[in-house]
């Protein structure tokens, strides 16, 4: 089956201006799909719309909006109308802190998780309900390594990944027999401008070692029918960085649902 026929009609990327966001953006678009592009930032939103264009044809609709407030998810809905959804690619979810939870006003957390958690979420129950009655579709949502433990200047931050981990695992196993795909991508180090202006910020140079967006991307929607986990730079049976495989997280999901299914009574 072709990407657009599994996952179209359209797409939604939030986080779409650079980095990563774009790459799949442009990735979406050369596959044959439409999508609407999600930003804070309208001028480099514009632009890669425009050059979607020129480059594939391919119609692209652009919403200036920031995830981190209240409504953010109402402006998603707005901006989305009576388009069909069958791909939701959340992207957005850096951390501009860098700092220590205390260092940092309580208002700074909240955004963060408003934009890494809630309003994922909030477009996740939207979005996903169509895609099961329609038995097709997929959830791809963009992870960080943080997600396997906290540690000092992240404890917000990977609390937030570990969140987006537990939820796709979840909603990998509750979807996937209706042939809806959920996936979060585990990228490491990847070079993005937000990841530059941060080491920047720090006076911290650009590791060599560095993932290129463009194939973090490739990976991803790649990967998608094979969820719930994707690790950045493992094999699906190498623990690595992770300690437990992709695989393994699989399969425990698959145990811990049908532990959950006799408890609750389900078939």
């Amino acid at each position: 089956m072709l990407f657009s026929e599994r996952y179209g009609p359209w797409a939604v990327v939030t986080g779409a201006s650079e980095g990563t966001g774009r790459e799949f953006a442009r990735q979406i678009a050369a596959a044959g799909m439409p999508s609407i592009l999600i930003a804070r930032r309208e001028e480099p939103l514009g632009a890669l719309a425009d050059e979607i264009r020129a480059d594939t044809g391919i119609e692209c609709i652009t919403a200036t909006i920031d995830l981190a407030v209240p409504d953010a998810f109402d402006r998603i809905v707005d901006a989305v109308g009576n388009r069909e959804i069958g791909l939701f690619v959340s992207n957005a979810g850096a951390d501009p802190n860098g700092a220590l939870f205390l260092d940092r006003p309580f208002g700074a957390w909240m955004a963060l998780v408003q934009r890494n958690a809630i309003t994922m979420m909030e477009c996740c129950h939207h979005f996903a309900g169509p895609m099961r009655a329609r038995g097709s579709g997929g959830l791809l949502l963009v992870n960080s390594g943080a997600c396997y433990g906290g540690s000092r200047f992240m404890a917000a931050y990977s609390a937030s990944k570990a969140f987006t981990l537990a939820f796709a695992e979840g909603l990998w196993d509750e979807l996937h027999p209706h042939g809806v795909d959920v996936l979060t991508l585990v990228m490491h180090m990847t070079d993005t401008p937000a990841l530059r202006a941060l080491l920047a910020e720090k006076g911290l140079p650009v590791p060599d070692a560095i993932a290129r967006p463009a194939d973090v991307a490739a990976l991803g929607l790649a990967r998608l029918p094979h969820g719930p986990v994707q690790n950045w730079g493992l094999d699906d049976e190498e623990p690595g960085y992770a300690m437990i495989s992709a695989a393994n997280r699989r399969n425990r999901a698959l145990a811990v649902g049908a532990a959950s299914a006799h408890v609750f009574g389900e078939a």
